[in-house]
């Protein structure tokens, strides 16, 4: 391994340690999971740059809808440990991705029974529950456009017809977490993304939130730069709607595309680096290493 390759992995794993999920990625051999090694799914989660960069541009687009924004304000402690927070999803969207069954059903009900207990009222005093099939859905949509768009952006083309199953594949997490309705094309995401958009608002908590997330320190050597090339990254993928509605200034925006063309540069550094991750074990359980571990799309 290459010095640079060695010091990223040396980053991921300072950032995102592996071993304490409690995440059984290795058995049943021959469980596929909720998806399998052929999946479009598979193939999209398994980039690192991509998700981590699609990951925070979701959490960007989340800030702009005032019940998932409530739901955090009141019910998280992500001023405090919003490290933590990350790592949390970062481990529930893999475990569901690439864990057993069983153990994705797992994860499924722990968070439920989470949602269950989340409720209050809104800034404006309108009250919201976490467990509400539409908010679910607005939550599982802004992910899966980040995560889709990152690994555009950062790793390579996805056919349409891929993107069309990313988006029908991911959307049974959703549904079995509560959500309703929810889009399975890319076409369909658009509409959702147009429908949704006048429910939308930039408030004082939205500027907040990421005024405490443009602050973040993950526990990595340079943690400033570190940050900035990955927030700049997922900011990128933004739709220019959503970067109006936050207000991004045109100095903001031209960082982002630095940071952008950094990630773009160093993310085949991170994946050479990377070749041991979860999907790389849950291959190893379905005893199946399709091309994809290689080369990704087309499958």
């Amino acid at each position: 391994m290459s010095p640079l390759n060695a010091a990223l992995r040396a980053w991921v794993l300072r950032a995102f340690p592996r071993g304490e999920s409690g995440i059984d990625y290795d058995q049943p051999a021959g469980d596929p999971g909720l998806f399998g090694p052929d999946s479009a799914t598979w193939i999209v989660h398994a980039d690192f740059p991509g998700m981590l960069s699609g990951g925070l541009c979701a959490l960007m687009l989340q800030t702009l809808q005032p019940a998932a924004l409530a739901g955090v304000w009141d019910h998280s402690n992500f001023r405090e440990d919003l490290v933590g927070r990350l790592r949390r999803t970062t481990n529930f969207v893999a475990g569901t991705s690439y864990a057993s069954h069983a153990e994705a059903m797992r994860l499924v009900e722990r968070v439920r029974r989470i949602h269950a207990r989340v409720q209050g009222v809104t800034e404006a005093g309108q009250p919201y529950r976490a467990d509400d099939p539409a908010l679910l859905t607005w939550v599982h949509v802004t992910e899966a456009y980040g995560f889709l768009q990152g690994y555009r952006r950062y790793c390579g083309p996805v056919p349409a017809a891929d993107a069309d199953a990313f988006y029908d594949e991911t959307r049974v997490v959703a549904e079995l977490l509560g959500a309703r309705e929810v889009p399975r094309s890319e076409a369909a995401v658009a509409g959702y993304l147009r429908q949704v958009q006048p429910q939308l608002a930039f408030t004082e908590r939205s500027r907040t939130v990421l005024g405490i997330l443009a602050q973040l320190r993950l526990p990595v050597p340079l943690p400033g730069l570190s940050r900035d090339v990955f927030l700049g990254a997922g900011a990128a993928l933004l739709p220019e709607w959503a970067s109006t509605l936050l207000q991004r200034t045109p100095a903001q925006k031209r960082q982002a595309q630095v940071a952008a063309a950094t990630l773009r540069a160093l993310a085949p550094v991170f994946r050479a680096a990377l070749r041991d991750g979860p999907a790389q074990r849950a291959c190893l359980r379905t005893g199946h290493a399709p091309d994809w571990i290689r080369r990704g799309f087309p499958r």
